[in-house]
């Protein structure tokens, strides 16, 4: 890149940390904190315990998730790279907050990301379609969001935009480039192993292959060297955590099935999924209506080849594979979003191009701009109620720490919601999941319930209260 873009850069940047500092010091439990929870026990586990990678685990030690008893809370889904990172960081550098630490490593590495895709956009298209780019990741509120949460897809997304720019400048050489083939290898790994469903991006990764070593591509050690390295630490992770079936939460449910009032219902390639992923998700709450535009002008514009093409395949292949899972919560769009990042800003360069007799440039120019911002502010909108969170939860975890012991198992009526656990450090069930007196039997207890009649129900069995007040009923079991 030229001193210009690494200038332009730079200010994008600039911008973007100062958006994802917004209230960075809230207490976790905003959008999707019982996954964002889950993934900071971890992380808190390490800092009390010391980082043990192949032994992560959290707060619940129930059966709720997975249908086996979890007495160690075992939590075996990603291998826990991203929490061992703001773990350690903590551990070692106590200067702020567990919690601000996590999301400070994910801010971190969405700034990786859109610097990686400023270079994509620029060496694919140009500076315009770079610039868009970066700024659409860099601004749009749902890109803010989910780069500053306490989860792991921002930081796998970031090590796989890595692995490409590195397969990128590997496939350029004329040597063998061994170094920038390994250590792209090792990225992809480190990404799935972060977070299993980048896997998708691997496509991209096939395309620079096959466009570089055309129907040679068969016969070069290249192809397969790389895809060794990024699959064989994978393989060996999932078979490892097969050993330990109570800390592997169900997910057969992410491919077709959302969970609604009325229970689970289907809705695989139903009218709904449709609705609710490119009209709720893409159109409003992503792109905000107005950046609908550039997504468009993006998919159907003319390219000298089809990297950009491949990375938004990429996505949409991961989007239409787990399709219960992206309408049931926000965040599995994250994986998404480099893609729609991409493809929108080459979108808004391809709008830029567009002739004299179709419009003028001193119409057109103003016209994109404003399009853009009402897509950013139309999509703020719909993502500040994201920042949201319920004032009742942190005081009702420093009551609990209050009138129980460190070591107390705990059981909340939260319907599987860990939250409450989390803030109030304990460890216990999510959910009145077996009768109070099979809970006692396992070593619980408190039982700590916001429902007016579940506390009188217990109290009417015989059980004494510890604290009652508007908020929650404490039970001791």
């Amino acid at each position: 890149m030229k001193k210009k873009d690494i200038i332009i850069l730079a200010i994008i940047l600039t911008v973007a940390l100062v958006l994802r500092l917004y209230k960075i010091n809230t207490p976790l439990a905003d959008l999707h904190s019982w996954r964002q929870v889950d993934t900071a026990a971890v992380a808190r586990n390490y800092v009390r315990d010391g980082i043990n990678l192949l032994r992560p685990t959290y707060d619940d030690i129930s059966s709720i998730q997975t249908g086996y008893e979890n007495p160690e809370g075992l939590r075996m889904v990603e291998f826990p790279i991203y929490n061992a990172i703001f773990a350690a960081l903590y551990r070692y550098l106590p200067i702020t907050t567990l919690e601000i630490y996590g999301r400070l490593t994910s801010v971190f590495f969405s700034l990786i990301t859109i610097a990686l895709l400023y270079y994509f956009a620029l060496k694919e298209k140009n500076r315009t379609a770079a610039i868009a780019t970066a700024a659409i990741f860099a601004v749009f509120p749902y890109f803010v969001f989910f780069s500053r949460v306490v989860l792991p897809e921002t930081t796998a997304v970031s090590f796989m935009m890595i692995a490409l720019f590195l397969l990128y400048q590997a496939v350029k050489k004329k040597g063998h480039a061994i170094i920038l083939f390994t250590l792209g290898g090792l990225f992809f790994a480190m990404s799935i192993l972060t977070k299993p469903t980048t896997i998708f991006y691997g496509l991209a990764a096939v395309y620079l292959f096959i466009d570089a070593y055309k129907f040679d591509v068969f016969k070069s050690w290249k192809p397969y060297f790389y895809f060794l390295v990024a699959l064989i630490p994978f393989v060996a992770w999932r078979v490892y955590i097969t050993q330990y079936p109570e800390g592997i939460p169900a997910s057969a449910w992410l491919l077709t099935t959302v969970n609604t009032f009325e229970g689970p219902k289907e809705i695989f390639f139903r009218p709904a999924f449709f609705r609710w992923m490119f009209m709720e998700r893409i159109g409003l709450a992503i792109l905000g209506i107005y950046g609908v535009v550039f997504f468009i002008a993006g998919i159907i514009g003319k390219y000298k080849r089809f990297f950009v093409h491949s990375i938004f395949f990429s996505g949409m292949i991961y989007l239409f594979t787990f399709q219960g899972g992206n309408v049931q919560h926000e965040y599995y769009q994250t994986i998404l979003l480099p893609a729609v990042a991409l493809i929108s800003g080459v979108g808004f360069a391809q709008l830029v191009e567009l002739p004299d007799k179709y419009v003028h440039k001193i119409i057109l120019y103003p016209t994109l701009v404003v399009v853009f911002i009402f897509g950013a502010l139309f999509s703020y909108y719909k993502v500040k109620d994201y920042y949201i969170y319920p004032n009742d939860l942190p005081r009702i975890a420093e009551l609990i720490k209050i009138f129980t012991d460190k070591n107390d198992k705990i059981v909340t009526d939260r319907s599987g919601d860990t939250t409450l656990l989390y803030l109030a450090d304990r460890k216990g069930a999510p959910a009145i999941y077996k009768s109070p007196s099979e809970l006692k039997e396992r070593g619980y207890k408190y039982l700590v319930t916001a429902s007016k009649d579940e506390a009188q129900k217990l109290k009417n069995e015989g059980y004494s209260v510890v604290v009652e007040n508007e908020m929650f009923t404490m039970i001791a079991l």
